[in-house]
């Protein structure tokens, strides 16, 4: 079984984590059969906490985790604390694959997401 996991950041608010919890449920009826499982996780703050939504997937018999920071720049998150906790994950369950995904800011494409949604919002002429 294959999961695609989103890690945010978590937050105080909590529409903000709704938002990101809303967002996973949109790609898992969007993913067709590429992912049997889309969740999503928080480093801080709100729960699920990375480690409990590994040890749920795990137990749903999840053997491949794709992780995917949902963060726009590499900051301390994607760089250090995101491959550490996974590194942490690996080695706390070694049957299952993990692997890190670039972060949402670094995807291919994402300019034009945003300069096309923007000509959305604004009403400006599209190129």
């Amino acid at each position: 079984m294959r999961a695609l996991l989103i890690i945010a950041h978590g937050s105080r608010r909590k529409e903000s984590n709704d938002e990101v919890c809303r967002l996973a449920d949109r790609i898992r009826e969007n993913s067709g059969p590429a992912f049997d499982r889309v969740v999503c996780a928080f480093l801080e703050i709100s729960s699920p906490q990375l480690d409990s939504a590994v040890a749920d997937l795990v137990d749903e018999g999840v053997t491949d985790i794709l992780a995917f920071p949902y963060f726009l720049s590499a900051g301390m998150h994607v760089v250090n604390d995101i491959p550490r906790m996974i590194a942490e994950e690996k080695a706390n369950h070694p049957a299952v694959h993990f692997e890190i995904l670039p972060h949402l800011g670094a995807l291919q494409g994402i300019s034009t997401l945003i300069l096309n949604q923007i000509y959305k919002s604004a009403a400006l002429p599209s190129r």
